[in-house]
């Protein structure tokens, strides 16, 4: 606006306020300013630009409490009990079999916003796809990418990646990774699935940890087709650390990333990289994307040694969860346009924390205590009460940071990720 228009406007503005005051006070008018009207209907501007949802594979409340005391005591909290909003989700599938979900239901749920059978990867209960978060979000412009101590085809990060009838499918699911949804970032383990049986790769077959490991894949050499694609591929600490912005595979076991048994028994939880080491360089990389960024971290040592009832693995995977969850609490503390969701996608266990009793019926088999486990910082102990090696229908908690974590407050269904997160990761 020139000066003298502008002026001339002040002016006019002054000489009518007077009158304006006076017609209001008068007959009780209500004045509406068109411009404020205008901005008033016109959409916000988002205010998330980046998610990262973190799923402790297995963990409900008793989980986290357990851990809480052998990690922080009696007066600490976990990093992830320490983000400000907090809600519950139901578990429920949709299935003819079962009230009781597994992780690809309830992943599932997550990733589309419908529930669905037992073993479905984000298809209805017809088998037929539906639209995936991942993907949505890689449409929207977004870098997209998963970090993982399970095989990164495994049932919760294929959900948000991939379409399948059945969860088995690990080497087709890695297939659409490079042909349909194209994550940035893919890192953890299962490089099985990525090579042709009988061609081992940088994790040897028959290793004497667990000699039924070995190459197992139908798609090809998917690796190589993996760096066809632009994609730098590593299977060491040394090879992450210098890997370089851009897109980028990393698989650093054959199967999962650990041995999963009972205590005692050849059960092993020494990731050749940590959670929280990928979850950092998986941020490293998709920060760079001005359009924002959707990230998913999972632990699934959680669920894997708590089918197996053993407590101490549980509780040390607990804590390599929450440090994962430092890092994504960090990167939001510092970039305000982020989303930070932890939650589980299921309780594995029917895990209970109690009091260390002599006279308390323990049980036997999978209904027996385990521990005492100290807690930190104080004389005291507790003991672990598993009443199952499955999953049961608990609910969830959820606990959130960021611009709309508050959406999470209450009880919701699972489904109710998915109506939080496809807006902010498609517009």
């Amino acid at each position: 606006m020139e000066l003298e228009e502008h002026m001339l406007v002040r002016t006019t503005r002054l000489l009518a306020a007077p009158l304006i005051a006076g017609t209001v006070a008068a007959v009780g008018l209500i004045l509406v300013n068109p411009l404020t009207d205008v901005d008033a209907e016109a959409p916000p501007r988002p205010a998330v630009r980046n998610v990262i949802f973190i799923n402790g594979d297995g963990m409900a409340a008793a989980h986290r409490e357990a851990a809480r005391l052998y990690h922080a005591g009696l007066d600490g909290q976990l990093v992830m009990d320490r983000l400000p909003v907090s809600g519950q989700l139901t578990t429920s599938p949709d299935d003819p079999e079962s009230a009781i979900t597994d992780s690809a239901a309830g992943a599932s749920a997550w990733a589309t916003g419908e529930r669905t059978y037992n073993g479905a990867i984000s298809v209805d209960v017809d088998g037929n796809p539906l639209p995936i978060l991942g993907a949505q979000a890689k449409a929207a412009g977004k870098a997209t990418g998963l970090v993982t101590t399970a095989q990164v085809t495994d049932a919760s990060p294929a959900a948000f990646y991939a379409n399948a009838v059945d969860r088995a499918a690990q080497d087709d699911i890695a297939r659409q990774y490079l042909e349909k949804s194209k994550p940035d970032v893919i890192l953890g383990g299962g490089e099985d699935w990525w090579l042709p049986a009988g061609t081992p790769g940088a994790y040897p077959d028959q290793p004497a940890e667990d000699p039924t490991e070995g190459s197992r894949g139908t798609k090809g050499n998917l690796i190589e087709k993996a760096r066809a694609e632009g994609y730098q591929y590593v299977s060491t600490p040394a090879q992450l650390a210098a890997a370089g912005r851009g897109r980028l595979l990393g698989l650093f076991a054959n199967q999962e990333m650990f041995q999963q048994r009972p205590e005692g028994q050849g059960d092993v939880y020494d990731p050749v990289v940590s959670l929280s080491t990928m979850t950092k360089k998986a941020l490293d990389n998709l920060s760079t994307d001005r359009d924002g960024f959707f990230l998913l971290v999972e632990e699934e040592g959680v669920d894997e040694f708590a089918h197996r009832n053993n407590g101490r693995r549980t509780l040390q995977t607990m804590g390599e969860l929450d440090k994962a969850v430092a890092v994504a609490r960090a990167y939001a503390a510092n970039h305000r346009d982020t989303l930070v969701v932890v939650t589980g996608d299921h309780e594995t266990g029917g895990l209970a924390v109690e009091d260390v009793d002599a006279d308390d019926e323990s049980g036997s088999g999978i209904s027996a205590e385990d521990g005492p486990f100290p807690v930190k910082d104080s004389d005291l102990r507790f003991v672990i009460d598993w009443t199952t090696s499955g999953h049961t229908g608990q609910d969830v908690p959820v606990t959130a940071f960021g611009p709309l974590a508050d959406k999470f407050t209450g009880k919701h269904p699972n489904t109710f990720v998915y109506d939080v997160l496809e807006p902010i990761l498609t517009r």
